[in-house]
């Protein structure tokens, strides 16, 4: 578990934006280098267009974040990837959904955790534990976890002041929020179940995979997942009008997550949710890398964008 552990802190940086545009197999990826904010750092947007993308029809919209780790693996710091574009475009020709264009959000290096970390939740946590994590909480090899202050309701900004009307401008899109989704693993699951509490008017779907509800790498003294859970409990959005997934493996880093994922599932229940617009899967023996989400991305665009 602790070499795991090493890898994975170690790759919190590496897993920035990529100067390499991935190559897609089928579809087309269309980047937009550098991409300027008022609210984070710039960074790379990546754009896949299913095959036949048709200007004249409109698409649902899928973001994703950490977009580097989206396309191919070549491009990735661990020579791993989602390979999106494969698995999109499978379940499109096999008619299990429905053309979707897929936004990836390239993470800003550094700047990850800080922006994936949701807000509201850190800033409900207790001055002398925010300080511990801000100030004292070390990676291995004295690297600290937060570059900064916690800035994700800035990075909702960015998604959806800056980001969404500039795709929704440029590509042939349903802006509406039964046709957007959102969608993450780890730091970007929790930054993805936090865009949909904070944003339900924008986000009508959201994808969880893997998601770090520990927030740091220890379970110990660690009052972050109460956060998360006592957020959740007050901002949950309406189930009438929106869908979410979660998933975790139960090996490595994700076997911090096999006694959390089951209490948030009871505030689910208790909000009101139920099988048609929530699902939870446990993947025994699966672990946290891209190989992982990888297998079984299929799931979680099935349950966002299925053809009824």
């Amino acid at each position: 578990m602790m070499k795991f552990l090493v890898l994975i802190l170690m790759s919190v940086v590496a897993v920035s934006a990529s100067a390499t545009k991935p190559e897609v197999a089928v579809g087309k990826l269309v980047r937009h280098a550098d991409f300027s904010s008022d609210f984070v750092t710039t960074r790379h947007i990546d754009v896949w267009l299913p095959e036949g993308y048709d200007p004249g029809r409109s698409y649902p919209v899928l973001y994703m974040h950490d977009g580097g780790a989206l396309f191919d693996a070549s491009t990735n710091w661990n020579n791993q990837a989602w390979d999106v574009d494969d698995v999109a475009q499978e379940l499109i020709n096999a008619g299990k959904i429905e053309p979707i264009i897929v936004v990836g959000v390239h993470n800003g290096g550094v700047t990850r955790h800080p922006d994936y970390f949701p807000q509201k939740p850190f800033e409900a946590l207790s001055a002398t534990y925010r300080h511990f994590l801000l100030e004292e909480s070390k990676r291995e090899g004295g690297h600290v976890i937060f570059s900064g202050e916690v800035q994700s309701d800035a990075y909702l900004r960015f998604l959806v002041e800056e980001l969404k009307p500039f795709i929704d401008q440029t590509y042939s899109t349903r802006p509406g929020r039964a046709d957007t989704a959102i969608m993450g693993s780890s730091m970007g699951g929790l930054i993805s179940m936090y865009s949909i509490c904070e944003y339900p008017e924008v986000f009508g779907k959201a994808a969880c995979l893997s998601t770090h509800w520990p927030g740091i790498f220890t379970l110990e003294a660690n009052p972050i997942p109460e956060a998360f859970i006592k957020y959740m409990e007050g901002q949950l959005p309406d189930p009438d009008t929106h869908r979410i997934y979660f998933d975790y493996g139960t090996v490595e880093l994700d076997a911090l997550y096999v006694g959390i994922q089951p209490m948030v599932d009871r505030v689910m229940v208790q909000r009101g949710y139920n099988q048609s617009n929530w699902t939870t899967r446990k993947f025994e023996g699966e672990n946290h890398s891209e190989d992982a989400w990888n297998k079984r991305l299929h799931i979680p665009l099935i349950f966002l964008f299925g053809e009824e």
